[in-house]
């Protein structure tokens, strides 16, 4: 079997019981929480000796008390062909920042991969390195890993002070009015049929904004460019829906900056385009401004004008 095919070496998960699955069963409490598994999964995995509960196998409707911890023993299976492969951007003692391919998971998650991630291709060649920030499985380009314990502590605080810059280029539907626009939509918990929640635009949600900039109007299309200077997840594909231009080929989100009606899609999904293109920020140990590019994928780029510089 090729690489794609293997098995990966299984997982445990583990989860506390919050005060609200008091009395619930284990089935009911995992099923209301984690919906795209339906009970009958859940009551087999407890059947087969999966899953436990304080480390004892109980009854399908035994309730649970607070504090009690549920482990699952995932066995091993087969993750997702990905695209796993990766190219240095910048490398120093203390930072490795690395170009992510579309389609590539940066972490864990989702409940398909594991071992499939960019996390797990950066550390086959630095083990130690740590990623600062992620993006989306769809949205290719630059990434960067913290490699020193100065990094490591520094680098995040740069993050939340917006102290970095981040710009990212995108393909949205149709022609905005203005050639320069922001979108200050709060981004926070909205509802969605399989996942229960993801986030999206909402009144309720965290102050949040985009800055985006028209660079080209194409056939029923936009080449934007986007400097976000908050790092909601999704933060991109929900303003610029929620200004009324959706990325093209979006299968989640609509107008509005909600999932679109009745959409089965989940964050995961492909088919828009959206690239990770610039980051700057003072680097940790010399405080200098440090500029790293990542070139785009041909459909994003400007004609005649891109270049590797930036």
């Amino acid at each position: 079997m090729g690489e794609g095919s293997r098995k990966n070496q299984g997982f445990r998960y583990r989860r506390q019981v919050d005060p609200e699955g008091a009395e619930l069963s284990l089935v009911a409490f995992l099923a209301a929480r984690y919906p795209r598994a339906a009970p009958a999964v859940w009551r087999e995995r407890l059947r087969t000796g999966e899953l436990l509960l304080d480390q004892q196998r109980v009854r399908a409707d035994a309730p649970l008390k607070p504090g009690q911890w549920i482990t699952w023993d995932r066995p091993p299976w087969i993750e997702p062909e990905v695209p796993l492969c990766t190219a240095v951007l910048f490398e120093d003692e203390d930072l490795l920042a690395v170009a992510k391919p579309s389609g590539l998971p940066t972490l864990p998650g989702g409940g398909e991969f594991l071992e499939h991630t960019l996390l797990q291709v950066v550390r086959r060649r630095d083990p130690q390195a740590s990623p600062m920030h992620r993006l989306g499985r769809g949205t290719s380009g630059l990434v960067l890993f913290a490699r020193s314990a100065l990094a490591r502590r520094i680098v995040p605080g740069l993050f939340r002070s917006h102290a970095t810059c981040k710009v990212y280029r995108a393909l949205c539907t149709g022609h905005p009015d203005r050639d320069a626009f922001s979108v200050e939509a709060p981004i926070g918990p909205v509802s969605h049929a399989l996942l229960g929640t993801l986030h999206g635009a909402t009144p309720h949600g965290k102050p949040s904004t985009s800055l985006v900039r028209v660079l080209e109007r194409r056939q029923g299309c936009s080449l934007v460019e986007v400097c976000i200077l908050t790092g909601r997840p999704h933060q991109i594909r929900i303003h610029l829906a929620f200004a009324g231009h959706p990325l093209l080929g979006d299968p989640l989100f609509g107008p509005g900056g909600t999932p679109l009606p009745e959409t089965r899609a989940l964050p995961g999904d492909l088919g828009y385009l959206l690239h990770a293109l610039r980051l700057e920020l003072p680097h940790p140990r010399t405080g200098e401004r440090l500029k790293v590019f990542c070139q785009p994928p041909p459909t994003l780029r400007q004609a005649n004008l891109d270049d590797p510089h930036g």
